[in-house]
Protein backbone atom coordinates (compact mmCIF):
# COMPACT_ATOMS: atom_id res chain seq x y z
CA UNK A 1 0.00 0.00 0.00
CA UNK A 2 1.24 3.73 -0.69
CA UNK A 3 0.03 7.29 0.89
CA UNK A 4 0.36 9.48 -2.11
CA UNK A 5 0.92 12.68 -0.58
CA UNK A 6 0.48 15.89 -2.56
CA UNK A 7 1.32 19.16 -1.56
CA UNK A 8 0.98 22.66 -3.39
CA UNK A 9 3.59 24.73 -4.52
CA UNK A 10 1.73 27.22 -6.36
CA UNK A 11 -1.31 29.24 -4.51
CA UNK A 12 -5.30 27.51 -4.87
CA UNK A 13 -6.22 29.68 -7.43
CA UNK A 14 -3.68 28.10 -9.66
CA UNK A 15 -4.42 24.54 -8.45
CA UNK A 16 -7.98 25.05 -9.13
CA UNK A 17 -7.38 25.76 -12.54
CA UNK A 18 -5.51 22.58 -13.19
CA UNK A 19 -8.59 20.80 -10.84
CA UNK A 20 -11.00 18.85 -13.59
CA UNK A 21 -7.76 17.07 -15.67
CA UNK A 22 -6.44 16.39 -12.05
CA UNK A 23 -9.87 14.52 -10.64
CA UNK A 24 -9.99 12.93 -13.74
CA UNK A 25 -6.51 11.47 -13.78
CA UNK A 26 -7.61 10.51 -9.85
CA UNK A 27 -11.22 8.89 -11.11
CA UNK A 28 -8.62 6.91 -13.76
CA UNK A 29 -6.86 5.56 -11.07
CA UNK A 30 -9.81 4.42 -9.36
CA UNK A 31 -10.91 2.58 -12.74
CA UNK A 32 -7.09 1.26 -12.53
CA UNK A 33 -7.87 -0.62 -9.80
CA UNK A 34 -4.96 1.75 -7.80
CA UNK A 35 -6.76 4.15 -5.65
CA UNK A 36 -8.35 2.81 -2.65
CA UNK A 37 -9.05 6.43 -1.24
CA UNK A 38 -8.43 10.32 -1.62
CA UNK A 39 -9.18 13.54 -0.38
CA UNK A 40 -8.40 17.27 0.12
CA UNK A 41 -6.19 17.94 3.30
CA UNK A 42 -7.41 20.33 6.42
CA UNK A 43 -6.43 22.84 5.93
CA UNK A 44 -6.28 22.89 2.06
CA UNK A 45 -2.58 22.57 1.53
CA UNK A 46 -3.12 19.40 -0.54
CA UNK A 47 -4.14 16.15 -0.72
CA UNK A 48 -3.99 12.12 0.54
CA UNK A 49 -4.44 9.84 -1.66
CA UNK A 50 -4.25 5.65 -0.61
CA UNK A 51 -3.22 3.36 -3.12
CA UNK A 52 -2.28 -0.41 -3.83
CA UNK A 53 -0.48 -1.70 -7.03
CA UNK A 54 3.25 -1.88 -7.98
CA UNK A 55 5.31 0.95 -6.81
CA UNK A 56 6.96 1.83 -10.21
CA UNK A 57 3.45 1.85 -12.16
CA UNK A 58 2.26 4.08 -8.81
CA UNK A 59 4.93 6.60 -9.47
CA UNK A 60 5.14 6.75 -13.24
CA UNK A 61 1.40 7.48 -13.09
CA UNK A 62 1.84 10.22 -10.25
CA UNK A 63 4.38 11.46 -12.91
CA UNK A 64 1.30 11.59 -15.43
CA UNK A 65 -1.03 13.56 -12.49
CA UNK A 66 -1.67 17.12 -14.33
CA UNK A 67 -0.54 18.78 -11.43
CA UNK A 68 2.85 17.41 -11.26
CA UNK A 69 2.90 17.74 -15.18
CA UNK A 70 1.90 21.56 -14.40
CA UNK A 71 4.14 21.81 -11.31
CA UNK A 72 1.02 22.64 -9.40
CA UNK A 73 2.03 20.16 -6.49
CA UNK A 74 4.59 17.59 -5.25
CA UNK A 75 4.34 14.19 -4.57
CA UNK A 76 5.53 12.65 -1.41
CA UNK A 77 5.15 8.66 -1.61
CA UNK A 78 4.95 6.57 1.61
CA UNK A 79 5.56 2.91 1.29
CA UNK A 80 3.19 1.02 4.35
CA UNK A 81 3.26 -2.71 4.96
CA UNK A 82 -0.33 -3.01 6.14
CA UNK A 83 -0.12 -5.61 9.26
CA UNK A 84 -3.71 -5.28 10.62
CA UNK A 85 -6.57 -3.96 9.51
CA UNK A 86 -10.37 -3.32 10.29
CA UNK A 87 -12.97 -6.63 8.52
CA UNK A 88 -13.70 -5.04 5.12
CA UNK A 89 -10.19 -3.36 4.45
CA UNK A 90 -8.31 -6.54 3.87
CA UNK A 91 -7.17 -5.55 0.52
CA UNK A 92 -4.37 -3.16 2.26
CA UNK A 93 -2.76 -6.03 3.74
CA UNK A 94 0.19 -6.43 0.77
Amino acid sequence: MFILSLTYVKPNDEADRHMEPHMAWVKEGYAKGWFLASGRKVPRTGGVILAIGERAAIEAYVAADPFTLHGIAEYDITELAVTTAVEGLEILKG
